[in-house]
């Protein structure tokens, strides 16, 4: 065996076992628990009234949530990738505000804006002297909204990407030959940026199968897939929580082989440079554009805005009123010196910066074996990376809980169910495809020849690795570290199947506080976790920079 493929191996081997063990060792389990009886409990399950309601309406769920994100992603994308106007560069960054809204959080924004007793929801009551409030946000309508808002993101940043890379001069050529606008936009444009809306509707498509927060709040009684396996999992029926889950993965891998599929049916090339061209507005068009923007800028802030008023409202006080008629500081005092309430933040971080360490280092090894090397487990090694990101959260859960719930050497368990430990692992299987993915595109930019340059020139491998290959990945290091960090701070699906009190984090604390009526301290918890979003975000490119300048400075 050659050098080259020693080394290969000696990386791979560790990489591979760790995977089989956490992300494909728990999936078996949950299927080989699913047939413990034969097909008995997957009989149960298709004569169950509950679980048959529960399959159609996560289904409902998903694609409602696919169409509403693409209804109101791909407008706006168009609209501020294509079109220029004062304040377009302004409202692209507030467009992607729902992005640092943690899950949980935003379902309570939503809650507090247009639940039964929601600020606008008591507005619009008053406003029109009714004696009801005008609408009840629950159902598969209210779900559905509240994924519009938080997972039109998806659309709306991958398509602006696509747009971004458009070349302007197609669509140029197409007018020349007199092509309408429709027929431009139907023949050109949409078809290019097609693998952009794709991609994005099956993220969108996979987030709203395995939700459970919003679900869980405005469900109103509807049975999902995600909240029935945990009913089945509180209620002792493994069996039917096992089949549950199965069910939800089939379903979410399904989505992601039709995409493949898709894709390879269809070829979209770009030649050119990539120009983008706008579109100047003039006249009455060019006078609205400014306030249509402002509008738009105060519905998206909306609910961030809320969640900080709500958080210095004094808990007690709020009844009848359309906003809070008391403030105070008391929220936030109360979490600084109760060492109980502060006890979810220290777990958060110190969980959230476990997982990611862990990811750092083995999604750095997995993604340059991806990128660099060729041997023979590498299409093995491709398909672990990625599976994380085909399976729900709560599916993965499942399988933890199942999988690590007694120390058994021989069947390579171990207990982690109830200690601290099990989070962080969620945790980090959930972000192995989000660190590997960024770090692999960052390694397949560098030039390969500069590895077998300095490895040339005599520089061991640790050397090469340390000196061209790790600056080279270090911008996907960061931003995959940044996206594994923020999911991990705000994780809420995961944390509710496996989560003790002791090991309780930020999220868990938020639904505790909520079910107390303390909707003043739900809410100063949510702000600390929007803050620790930001501070992570804000982090990562202060390091990110400093790296770079640092890279940049000329040596004697």
């Amino acid at each position: 065996m050659k050098p080259d493929q020693r080394t290969s191996w000696a990386l791979a081997v560790p990489v591979l076992a760790l995977l089989l063990w956490c992300v494909v060792y728990p999936n078996v389990t949950i299927i080989a628990g699913s047939f413990a009886h034969g097909l008995g409990y997957w009989r149960e399950f298709a004569h169950s009234p509950s679980d048959r309601e529960a399959l159609w309406t996560t289904l409902e769920v998903a694609f409602g949530s696919v169409i509403a994100a693409a209804a109101v992603g791909l407008p706006l994308a168009f609209v501020l990738s294509r079109v220029e106007f004062r304040g377009r560069r302004f409202l692209q960054a507030v467009a992607t505000l729902p992005a640092a809204l943690p899950p949980l959080v935003g379902v309570i924004a939503f809650l507090f804006l247009y639940g039964e007793s929601g600020v606008v929801t008591r507005a619009v009551q008053r406003g029109l002297n009714l004696s009801e409030p005008p609408w009840r946000l629950t159902g598969v309508w209210a779900i559905i909204f509240v994924h519009a808002y938080t997972m039109y993101v998806y659309v709306f940043l991958f398509v602006s990407a696509g747009l971004e890379r458009l070349d302007g001069t197609l669509d140029e050529a197409a007018a020349g030959l007199g092509a309408s606008t429709p027929f431009r936009l139907r023949k050109v444009t949409l078809p290019l940026v097609t693998p952009a809306l794709a991609g994005s509707m099956l993220l969108v498509f996979m987030s709203a199968l395995g939700s459970f927060s919003a679900p869980y709040i405005f469900g109103g009684g509807l049975r999902v897939l995600s909240t029935q396996v945990v009913a089945s999992k509180l209620n002792g029926a493994m069996g039917m929580a096992y089949v549950e889950t199965t069910v939800m993965a089939i379903a979410a891998i399904a989505a992601l082989l039709l995409l493949r599929w898709f894709e390879r049916r269809r070829t979209y090339a770009l030649t050119g440079k990539g120009s983008n061209v706008r579109i100047a507005l003039r006249g009455p068009l060019a006078r609205m554009a400014p306030l249509l923007a402002a509008a738009l800028v105060f519905v998206l802030v909306l609910p961030h805005a809320m969640i900080v008023l709500v958080a210095f409202a004094r808990d007690g006080t709020w009844t009848t009123q359309v906003l809070p008629p008391q403030y105070t500081l008391e929220n936030f005092t109360r979490l600084a010196r109760d060492p109980q309430l502060w006890l979810p933040v220290r777990n958060s971080i110190s969980m959230a910066v476990i997982a990611t360490v862990a990811n750092i280092v083995v999604c750095f090894v997995a993604a340059y074996l991806l990128a660099r090397r060729r041997f023979a487990g590498r299409g093995l090694l491709q398909l672990l990376v990625v599976l994380p990101w085909a399976i729900p959260a709560t599916a993965i859960a499942i399988g933890l809980a199942s999988t690590f719930d007694r120390t058994a050497p021989g069947q390579l368990r171990l207990l982690l169910v109830g200690t601290f430990w099990i989070l962080p692992l969620a945790y980090f299987v959930r972000g192995i495809p989000l660190v590997t993915s960024a770090v692999e595109s960052s390694l397949r930019q560098m030039d390969p020849s500069l590895e077998d340059a300095a490895r040339g020139l005599g520089a061991s491998w640790w050397l090469a690795m340390r000196r061209v290959v790790i600056p080279a990945a270090r911008p996907g290091l960061a931003a995959g570290a940044t996206l594994a960090a923020i999911t991990a701070v705000g994780e809420f699906v995961a944390s509710i199947v496996l989560y003790t009190h002791a090991n309780r984090p930020i999220s868990m604390e938020i639904l505790a506080q909520l079910r107390n009526l303390s909707f003043g301290t739900a809410a100063a918890y949510s702000v600390l976790l929007i803050l620790l979003v930001l501070l992570i975000s804000v982090a990562a490119r202060l390091l990110g920079g400093r790296a770079e300048r640092v890279e940049t400075i000329p040596t004697a």
